[in-house]
């Protein structure tokens, strides 16, 4: 089992960590930023943007979606201010919108290269 063989508390490590524990609207919108990662296109997109700014029918033809769909995942990606846009005449550019995001990818890789071959070549794109 995942657990003690026995009940205890220890008061003096729980009032420690306590004292700095999230609140719940911290932890809802920092459980909101990572549902919002936990989507393979959106994921996608974000690692597209890495390289560069891309419109929509950009990031359609890389990610191998619909227009539509990206749209949609664009949306999501705005709110959680993930991305930013730009208009250039009728053409509407997207990029991240800070080096936090290329900072969370680049912690997930190096995570997931200690288990996973893969995740190396990936890093060393965004080092």
């Amino acid at each position: 089992f995942d657990r003690c063989d026995v009940s205890c508390i220890h008061e003096e490590a729980v009032a420690e960590v306590k004292e700095n524990m999230l609140g719940d609207q911290q932890a809802r919108s920092l459980a909101d930023i990572f549902k919002t990662l936990s989507d393979p296109t959106r994921v996608k997109m974000l690692f597209a943007l890495m390289s560069r700014e891309l419109c929509v029918c950009d990031l359609a033809a890389v990610i191998g979606a619909s227009e539509s769909a990206v749209s949609h995942q664009l949306r999501i990606l705005r709110t959680q201010k993930l991305v930013k846009n730009r208009r250039d005449g009728k053409i509407l550019y997207y990029s991240l919108a800070d080096d936090h995001v290329t900072t969370l990818f680049r912690q997930g890789l190096e995570h997931a290269s200690h288990t996973e071959k893969w995740a190396a070549q990936f890093l060393d794109l965004i080092r």
